[in-house]
């Protein structure tokens, strides 16, 4: 397959861009994810862009453990995997044999509900911590569902990490570890389950990897400008963006 030549010009932008936004996202500008989700599903559709997708996760994770690994809060690593691991399992066997239109219209679904939490937070303007063990469960369950379904728990990790009112450095260091965990896990699945990695989707990915460690590299060099106290605005306000 001359992968090179299937796609074009335009087809190729968004998918160098949607690698950049996937490093920029990575390193810590939470919330540009869901674009990136959304260009990979226009030109491969949404259910095998998880494939090509889930590879370039896994290697942006790594970098951004290696840099924020010393901030991880590990209590919330342990409150959200375990709920995590459940939803991605519910993935797997429900989105196996799932066609492409049903697939599309879940993943359309899951952006809307996300919506409206996003909002209820932002009005609410409360300060309290939740701690009933239930919205863990329920945000791990959701996270893991929709990060196998389509690569779309970012949003719903953003909206657990704005609840618990963690640091900027804190909550990228967590979620970077949570979704190195999670991505990893993923990886068996999409390649002998749902047989979504193949040799040839590695080689579009090995074109990609550039754009991605750009991406990262700039996304690194503005968290780093972003003070404490605007980060959490800057998460809500790309989170609803990016869903819509």
């Amino acid at each position: 397959m001359d992968f090179i030549t299937v796609f074009s010009f335009s087809q190729w932008l968004m998918i160098l861009l949607a690698s950049f936004i996937i490093g920029m996202g990575k390193a810590g500008l939470k919330g540009v994810d869901m674009l990136s989700v959304t260009l990979m599903a226009f030109v491969f559709g949404s259910k095998s862009s998880t494939g090509i997708v889930l590879p370039l996760l896994c290697l942006a994770d790594i970098a951004a453990v290696s840099y924020y690994n010393r901030h991880a809060q590990w209590n919330h690593f342990w409150k959200i995997v375990p709920w995590m691991i459940v939803g991605i399992l519910l993935g797997v066997y429900l989105g196996k044999d799932m066609d492409e239109t049903m697939f599309r219209k879940i993943m359309a679904v899951i952006i809307m509900i996300t919506i409206v939490i996003v909002l209820f937070m932002e009005y609410r303007k409360s300060d309290k911590v939740p701690s009933h063990p239930m919205f863990a469960a329920s945000t791990g369950l959701a996270a893991g569902f929709t990060t196998m379904l389509g690569n779309l728990a970012g949003a719903f990790s953003n909206l657990y990490f704005l609840a618990m009112r963690l640091s900027k450095n804190d909550f990228i260091g967590t979620a970077a570890w949570i979704f190195l965990f999670m991505n990893l896990f993923k990886l068996p699945f999409q390649v002998f389950y749902w047989k979504n990695i193949t040799v040839d989707t590695l080689k579009i990915d090995a074109v990609l990897i550039p754009t991605l460690a750009l991406g990262f590299w700039e996304g690194k060099a503005l968290v780093g400008k972003i003070k404490d106290q605007h980060y959490r605005k800057l998460v809500m306000l790309l989170t609803l963006i990016g869903c819509i």
